[in-house]
């Protein structure tokens, strides 16, 4: 970029979906896009958080394929997030189904994450879900990586995270895509949808996590939807992602190859954007 419109970009929730967020970034990187504000829920906040500590997207696209496109690194890496003690397991009664996502994220993060938000390059602002508050958490210093491991608390996989004093969940729940929160901190703000909805493929037979995960998806676009209305960001991209399943995370190199189109629908509303914003002033893309 030359001089012009600063750009902020917010990274939605969606778990594996959230992997097609990598070509945004990639898209940005090629444009020589540098946000002056990031804001991310769930998997968007752990993207947020790699891009603010000043990994490209190369960078996070090879950390991911490196580990998600091998299984058996995927599964050493699980096995060294498990529980420590019998006491850690056993820890507010037997928990089966619900994995402590503080462990999990420390045992899959980069290590060019850094552990406290005072330590990143561009302002990162991550969501949660206050569960017992009814209300939105947005969490912008202190320790980074306690606030990515509540904004991907999703409920009934990943046991709630406490931070002073408050029990926290998912922030896709309250806030799917957060461009709300840096409307005023940049001339264009840029919003990443991969919610998804219920896949046609599900239509015959939907399991019951199917039906639960279907039934937030939809919940989440009507959020979305309400927010389009109100304070709608100057350029919004939906991926074609809705046939991922949140936990879809070994399917990375089918989910990024069908998904490689939005680096280019990026780069076109990015171009038209800043046209409209600064063309006057004769300032554009090269």
């Amino acid at each position: 970029m030359t001089s012009g419109p600063t750009f902020g970009v917010a990274f939605g929730g969606g778990g594996a979906r959230g992997l097609a967020h990598i070509h945004a970034i990639e898209a940005l990187d090629e444009l020589g896009i540098r946000p002056v504000a990031i804001a991310g829920s769930s998997i968007g906040a752990i993207m947020g958080a790699g891009m603010a500590s000043g990994m490209t997207g190369k960078d996070i696209h090879d950390y991911a394929r490196s580990i998600l496109g091998r299984r058996a690194e995927v599964a050493s890496r699980m096995w060294r997030a498990r529980p420590g003690t019998i006491a850690e397991a056993m820890e507010s009664g037997i928990r089966v189904s619900q994995f402590n996502v503080e462990r999990i994220l420390k045992a899959f993060l980069p290590d060019a994450i850094p552990e406290t938000f005072a330590e990143l390059k561009i302002p990162l602002k991550v969501t949660a879900t206050d569960y017992f508050g009814h209300k939105l958490a947005v969490f912008e210093d202190g320790d980074l990586h306690s606030a990515l491991a509540a904004s991907a608390a999703i409920p009934a996989v990943f046991r709630p995270v406490t931070r002073d004093g408050r029990v926290l969940i998912d922030g896709g729940i309250y806030n799917p895509v957060p461009f709300d929160l840096i409307e005023k901190d940049a001339d264009i703000v840029i919003a990443i949808d991969v919610v998804g909805a219920p896949s046609e493929a599900e239509r015959r037979h939907p399991t019951t996590v199917d039906l639960m995960y279907g039934a937030t998806q939809l919940m989440m676009q009507s959020i979305i939807a309400n927010k389009l209305r109100q304070c709608p960001p100057d350029i919004l991209i939906r991926p074609a992602v809705s046939k991922y399943r949140v936990l879809d995370f070994l399917k990375i190199e089918t989910l990024m190859a069908e998904t490689v189109e939005i680096k280019d629908e990026l780069k076109r509303a990015v171009e038209k954007a800043v046209a409209e914003h600064g063309g006057k002033r004769g300032k554009k893309v090269v």
